[in-house]
């Protein structure tokens, strides 16, 4: 009798304990990195050409949320802003930010602080789309954004009047991705997480099978 019940007891052990072990530390895992990805990725559909080539109408963007002192010159950013496009979320590219003097001649490239900007992101190769002059110091805080596809943009230039055309700094929701490795490695981890979870879901169930069968087993006389 006591030995059934010793092997009762002994049978499947290891595998009901990586049940155990491995069942909440891979579900914990996954969700962990489920939750970063919900709070620090989002993503946006573009509905426009004013950043082609970077972005086409169509195309679906991945971003990451930023606070307003991470953002530098060069991001593309998605805002919100109620005064302008009727409060919906915009993608256009930081060109000056709070202090920058920034100014352009028509058919002449776009100057930060007296230096050309070199821009091979914009549609064409044409960095004014035959916009009118503008000569500008973005206030402090604040941010001035052109679209990439110059010609076909309603960005800061048309808004010159509002504070010299900038939109707050904290307006801005998230910035595009230059690289999808934290993304992807996030993703992974959630994969790994579920499959560890997987795994000790299927040890804890191999390990009661056994134990059954070990129970069915005739007592020895």
């Amino acid at each position: 009798m006591w030995n059934q019940m010793w092997v009762e007891r002994t049978a499947g052990r290891g595998l009901r304990i990586a049940g155990w072990v491995l069942g909440p530390a891979g579900l914990a895992l996954a969700v962990g990195a489920v939750l970063v990805i919900g709070t620090r990725y989002t993503s946006a559909g573009v509905n426009s050409d004013a950043m082609d080539p970077t972005y086409s109408s169509g195309d679906l963007v991945f971003l990451e949320r930023v606070d307003a002192g991470a953002i530098e010159r060069g991001d593309v950013v998605l805002y919100r802003t109620g005064d302008r496009y009727e409060g919906m979320a915009v993608l256009q590219r930081v060109i000056g930010m709070g202090g920058d003097h920034v100014r352009q001649s028509p058919g002449g490239p776009v100057t930060v602080n007296g230096k050309p900007l070199a821009e091979p992101y914009v549609k064409d190769g044409d960095p004014s789309g035959m916009a009118p002059a503008y000569d500008v110091v973005v206030p402090e805080g604040r941010l001035f954004l052109l679209g990439d596809h110059r010609a076909n943009a309603n960005d800061s230039r048309f808004f010159l009047t509002e504070q010299s055309g900038s939109i707050a700094a904290d307006a801005v929701e998230a910035r595009s991705l230059d690289s999808h490795t934290g993304l992807l490695m996030l993703a992974s981890t959630a994969l790994l997480g579920l499959l560890v979870a997987a795994g000790g879901l299927t040890a804890g169930i191999v390990s009661r099978v056994r134990r059954r069968a070990v129970r069915s087993l005739p007592l020895p006389r």
